[in-house]
């Protein structure tokens, strides 16, 4: 007695000679971004967004430093550092620095002040003294680039003469006289130091002495309304 197998036949088709893939075209992404295609030697086509460039391109509006403040805009001023003090505290972990700037700042043209300034680092205090010495400018008397006459100023023990000379003298000064000369706009002068050497106290006298200072002009009018 024959069994009969109930389970369907499976049938398998016939393999057929399928070409290469490589032979079939690519198919083309499926990403919504349009494909690059290969630019040229003048630029080419960049897709959507990027626009024909052409020789060098249209990058758009050219951002050059026009708006930025160029040298001249403003009054440029001389700022000198004239001397820095180091301070050392004693405390029980060991030693404590500390710094003080003298400095002196001008425009050059007869305009001069002076600033102190401490901090616990000295990039900070020579910005204090500058900053100091912004805030205490002052107008001195100068006859072309020279004084008018000769003048002693006095700070303290500090005394400083200060003489006029003729053009090609050159600034005949050191230390913080010179710094403060050459900030208020003086090329010929011929100064001499005969007190104290004390930074401060030479500066402020040689500021001193150019505030005594008067044009022929100012003694005239005051003169005539005596």
């Amino acid at each position: 007695m024959s069994t009969e197998n109930n389970a369907p036949e499976t049938v398998t088709p016939a393999t057929e000679s399928v070409a290469p893939a490589a032979a079939a075209p690519a198919a083309a992404p499926s990403s919504d971004r349009p494909q690059r295609e290969h630019r040229g030697g003048q630029g080419g086509f960049r897709g959507h967004g990027g626009g024909n460039r052409g020789p060098g391109g249209n990058r758009g509006p050219r951002r050059d430093n026009r708006d930025k403040p160029q040298e001249g805009d403003g009054p440029t001023m001389i700022e000198k550092v004239v001397f820095i003090n180091r301070c050392a505290k004693v405390v029980k972990g060991g030693r404590r620095f500390s710094f003080a700037a003298l400095a002196v700042v001008g425009d050059g043209k007869g305009k001069v002040g002076i600033g102190y300034g401490k901090a616990n680092e000295v990039p900070d205090a020579i910005k204090k003294g500058t900053a100091n010495a912004h805030k205490h400018l002052v107008n001195v008397k100068l006859k072309g680039d020279t004084i008018p006459h000769d003048v002693m100023g006095q700070y303290d023990g500090g005394r400083v003469m200060l003489k006029p000379a003729s053009p090609g003298t050159g600034l005949i000064a050191g230390g913080g006289v010179r710094a403060v000369l050459e900030a208020a706009g003086v090329k010929n002068i011929l100064t001499k130091s005969m007190g104290s050497s004390n930074h401060i106290a030479v500066v402020h006298a040689t500021l001193n002495g150019l505030l005594q200072l008067r044009l022929a002009e100012n003694i005239a009018s005051v003169r005539k309304s005596s």
